[in-house]
């Protein structure tokens, strides 16, 4: 390529290939660069789309088995892997193809190989059919992260498993015990309990989702232990052994050390970011611990050079990685880009029950000296919930009392990952509490629970 391009993106997650396309937008000459076969980064290939797609054949799985409380009589379902599977790669090249698709409507050239940086506006990129040079006058680094391995437990691929070989398991263990209850470790738990698994969870701190608020995480694990999920908390994993049927493990809890066996285990302790062999430190750009220090534009140390997603140090979650490219993007072509607010970023979890959440925990929010008061409402008490038979979990509203400014939302329970936009929302325009319930529900619907929250926090609850 003689001409200099205006921007090079490397990787094409949802951070790389949604940068590239504003980028085209804006009509900025751009190249995309994908080490992989085909675009779409960890999170369409070997995440979010087809660990959901495993989640939503395993909640139809639960749902069939109880259609008898519906007055519809089924026999008991079976499970059939390789038509899951098949059905999981299906939704994940139908994505695939689009992402690709869009790159072309927006004139992104699309480049597949490995690339480094060679220079201050130049990278190599070394693939089967040899090697070849581009320029830009500005790079974006979108190289996204892998699964982390711990020294008592490094990944096989046979027993001892992370999250990307878990996602082509054909055959449904006995057994599985989850190292780690993040987002990762407790979808994966969810799916295998309901594709029949005995699981355990062990997480070294001592709650599941122990980012989610501490309500929200006393409930999923009350939910869990309904399901047969069991859970190890304030344990960690100190030692690994192979065994003829499994795996036995040895788990430590303060001066307490015992063991458990399993037919195989799943490392979900975080992700590492992808920033080695990259040519970024002869360039000058600065890092810690393997992440790529930016500011608030995701400038790096050398200014034409950005980086976002898992190689910077913010939330390792799809839906930020694309904020951030957009950002990005918009700030290196000179349009009015607004820097992101991080405690506006909702977290979500596709487990049963599932889990979302936005803003500042009632905990965070009193740390940072908040006169606080907070509201819930069950879905125990929704019409709708009991309508669905899913009465598990509530909604709570954390609110600050002087201007009534909503500080939070916190949801466990039916659908929660999509009720939670309502509170993204609601925070992105500084919405009180009282806006929030003056706003009217339809009736009967799940979203009515947001309302009756925002009611409790104000001090009169309507329906509970």
């Amino acid at each position: 390529m003689s001409e200099e391009l205006d921007l090079i993106v490397i990787g094409s997650g949802p951070g790389g290939y949604v940068a590239a396309i504003r980028a085209g937008q804006l009509g900025l000459r751009t190249a995309i660069v994908e080490k992989d076969p085909k675009f779409g980064g960890t999170c369409l290939h070997r995440g979010c789309i087809p660990t959901k797609a495993l989640l939503h054949t395993a909640g139809l799985l639960d749902e069939i088995r109880e259609a008898g409380s519906f007055g519809i009589d089924v026999t008991e379902p079976a499970l059939d892997m390789d038509r899951t599977h098949a059905y999981k790669d299906a939704v994940v090249d139908k994505n695939a193809r689009g992402v690709e698709y869009l790159l072309k409507k927006n004139k992104v050239t699309a480049i597949h190989g490995r690339a480094r940086l060679t220079g201050p506006n130049e990278i190599e990129v070394a693939s089967a059919a040899g090697g070849a040079s581009y320029r830009a006058r500005h790079i974006l680094l979108a190289t996204g992260s892998v699964p982390r391995d711990i020294p008592p437990a490094p990944t096989d691929g046979e027993r001892i498993l992370n999250s990307d070989h878990l996602l082509e398991l054909r055959s449904v263990p006995g057994s599985l015990l989850v190292v780690g209850s993040g987002a990762v470790g407790c979808e994966f738990a969810s799916v295998f309990a309901s594709f029949g698994s005995e699981v355990t969870l062990v997480e070294m701190l001592p709650r599941l989702l122990p980012l989610e608020d501490e309500e929200v995480s006393k409930e999923l694990q009350r939910a869990f232990r309904k399901r047969g999920i069991r859970a190890k908390t304030g344990a960690t994993l100190s030692g690994v052994e192979r065994t003829e049927s499994g795996v036995e493990v040895r788990l430590t809890s303060g001066e307490k050390t015992e063991t458990a066996a399993a037919d195989l285990v799943l490392i979900a302790v975080g992700r590492t970011p992808v920033t080695e062999n990259l040519g970024l430190e002869a360039l000058g750009v600065e890092l810690d611990r393997g992440y790529v220090g930016v500011n608030e534009y995701m400038q790096t140390s050398v200014p034409h050079i950005y980086a976002i997603g898992d190689i910077v140090d913010t939330p390792w979650l799809a839906h930020v990685a694309s904020a951030e490219g957009i950002l990005a993007v918009e700030h290196l072509a000179g349009e009015a880009a607004r820097p992101l607010n991080y405690d506006h970023v909702p977290s979500v979890t596709y487990c049963e029950p599932e889990v979302g959440s936005v803003g500042l925990s009632e905990a965070e929010a009193r740390d940072r000296g908040y006169d606080v008061a907070v509201g819930k409402f069950p879905f125990s008490a929704s019409g709708k919930a009991a309508i669905e038979g899913k009465t598990t979990g509530f909604v709570k509203v954390v609110r600050e009392t002087r201007y009534d400014e909503l500080l939070g939302v916190h949801i466990i329970g039916p659908s929660a990952t999509d009720l939670i936009a309502e509170a993204c929302v609601a925070l992105q325009i500084e919405s009180t509490t009282e806006e929030l319930f003056r706003a009217i529900h339809a009736h009967p619907t799940l979203s009515e629970a947001m309302a009756e929250a925002a009611h409790a926090a104000v001090g009169h609850a309507i329906h509970y």
